[in-house]
């Protein structure tokens, strides 16, 4: 049995800035101006945070980076960098660190100005020796090859892949921040331009700049800072490989195990759950995380995003925000399911609210389909 604090740690604090376009600002820029809004959040000041925990896409010394540049001396840094799952692993070790009395307060931030400073889309993923004489699109080459096995096996097909994405641009359009809005149909998405088969542009996530920040501190601390704090109730991490090549199965990814030990810790099930918040780099992203995780069986995703639905007609709320197809993609996407996740379970959603929502699941993958990392967050309600 994992031993892990369930409840005794809380977020206290979640903000996003600069989503979309922000000309002329560091991904440091952006990921410190998200911190300073989740600390507000919180109402506490820089000075109170004493465990920093950052990971930026172009510094690979980001903790000593941001905590000079916030003129901050925690008292401990943490840059682990899995990709888009880092930031719930950054969470568990968090977690657990308040639980030992060894930080008070925890800053979890990320930002990146990939869109409009690095160029697009960066991966910071080598392809393999034995993926190399194949030329693979990093990382959506890996992707596609999932995405293809999966229609393979099951049968699971492009109009089902659409499903997402079209569910993921109708909660965007609910979402005052969200970066692409309009309509989108099935019909769109099947005629878009092919870019790794059978993945065409609208089974792509979004390439923006944007940053993301939470605090976190004790659950005895938390309900004198905060009128709502979102408690983590059980969380998990899972790391199965680094590239696809060495897959012993590219349609079951390492969230089953990170979703299976979450569930336990917390003490709840899939049924449970009330709003789910996935890391949908490409379509196939979220059947796979849906079947993993429990929702539905390995091999009925695609008819579940179908009939079933996940968008604001569905009965499953999923990637209530946009997600990384329709609200904001900066590189790397983990730390907005965990913000999304507070604005649900605070009943601050607005237009996508969604109602009676006390329990979430937040869900982060990294690398190509390599690292899983799962949380599971609750209202007092839940405890």
């Amino acid at each position: 049995m994992e031993r892990f604090p369930r409840g005794r740690s809380a977020i206290v604090g979640a903000a996003t800035y600069g989503i979309g376009e922000s000309p002329g600002l560091k991904s440091l820029d952006l990921a410190s101006r998200a911190a300073l809004l989740a600390l507000d959040d919180a109402g506490l000041k820089l000075s109170d945070v004493d465990a920093l925990f950052v990971c930026t896409p172009d510094d690979a010394l980001s903790g000593l980076s941001a905590a000079e540049y916030l003129g901050i001396s925690p008292r401990f840094t943490e840059n682990n960098r899995t990709g888009g799952s880092a930031f719930h692993s950054h969470a568990i070790v968090a977690a657990m660190m308040l639980d030992a009395g060894y930080c008070d307060t925890a800053l979890i931030m990320y930002g990146s100005n990939q869109r409009t400073g690095a160029g697009g889309l960066v991966s910071m993923r080598v392809a393999s020796p034995y993926e190399k004489p194949y030329k693979p699109l990093t990382p959506l080459s890996s992707y596609a090859l999932a995405a293809a096995r999966h229609m393979h096996e099951y049968g699971t097909t492009r109009e089902q892949l659409a499903e997402v994405a079209v569910a993921a641009r109708k909660w965007a359009n609910l979402n005052p921040d969200a970066y692409a809005k309009g309509e989108l149909s099935i019909e769109d998405c099947l005629k878009a331009r092919l870019v790794s088969d059978p993945l065409g542009v609208r089974d792509c996530c979004l390439v923006t700049d944007g940053a993301a920040a939470i605090v976190m501190t004790r659950a005895d601390r938390a309900r004198t800072l905060h009128a709502q704090p979102i408690y983590l109730l059980g969380a998990a991490a899972a790391t199965w490989y680094s590239g696809v090549d060495q897959a012993q199965d590219l349609t079951t990814t390492a969230a089953a195990e990170s979703g299976k030990r979450a569930f336990n810790i917390a003490g709840f099930e899939p049924k449970d759950i009330d709003v789910v918040q996935l890391y949908d780099a490409f379509t196939i992203n979220t059947i796979l995380f849906l079947e993993d995780l429990g929702f539905c069986p390995k091999g009925e995703g695609g008819r579940f995003v179908q009939d079933v639905g996940i968008g604001p007609d569905g009965v499953l709320p999923v990637n209530t925000n946009g997600g990384g197809l329709s609200c904001c993609h900066p590189g790397m996407y983990g730390l907005f399911t965990m913000v999304e996740s507070c604005v649900q379970l605070r009943g601050q959603g607005g237009a996508r609210q969604v109602n009676n929502a006390n329990l979430a699941l937040a869900h982060a993958n990294g690398g190509t389909l390599s690292s899983q990392a799962t949380m599971i967050l609750g209202s007092a309600a839940t405890l």
